[in-house]
């Protein structure tokens, strides 16, 4: 496992590409900026869930081509409840008091639904890493997101 923030040969895991730069989107959309702080932990976890997969999604895309149904497994592994639970073990530690903040509150955020296939304690956990993801994707902190999920999984 690699130190968080530590530079690496394959720096390109998550080029710009994916999601494009950082003020485009809301450009060409007319989007308002918001303060993302403000934002329920719940619609943290919301985004965070999606731009967390598309990054699994992207590295297993990228190390191997292979059939999609082999693909949609290695990727629903990794992005369980289950498994964001233990990366949070992993992750509590070398979070910022600022990511330890919005990990707590989609933790301890009211859900009204619930994982089939997860027990309510790792649902709640993974609800919390999803805030702490959706929080850097859209503050644009697409390095240190990269970071922590490499820190999180160790080797892919």
């Amino acid at each position: 496992m690699t130190e968080v923030g530590k530079e690496t040969e394959n720096e390109e895991l998550f080029p710009e590409a994916v999601f494009g730069e950082k003020d485009y989107l809301s450009e060409v959309f007319g989007l308002e900026q918001h303060d993302i702080r403000m934002y329920s932990p719940l619609t943290l976890a919301y985004i965070g869930d999606a731009a967390y997969e598309i990054v699994i999604r992207t590295i297993l895309v990228r190390k191997a081509n292979m059939q999609v149904n082999k693909l949609h497994r290695h990727a629903a592994g990794l992005v369980k409840a289950e498994k964001q639970s233990a990366m949070i073990e992993i992750l509590e530690p070398l979070f910022t008091e600022e990511e330890k903040q919005i990990y707590k509150r989609g933790r301890n955020a009211k859900s009204y639904t619930k994982a089939k296939n997860a027990s309510t304690i790792d649902y709640r956990r993974a609800t919390g890493f999803e805030a702490v993801m959706g929080y850097l994707y859209l503050k644009g902190d697409y390095k240190r997101m990269i970071d922590l999920i490499r820190a999180g999984l160790g080797e892919v």
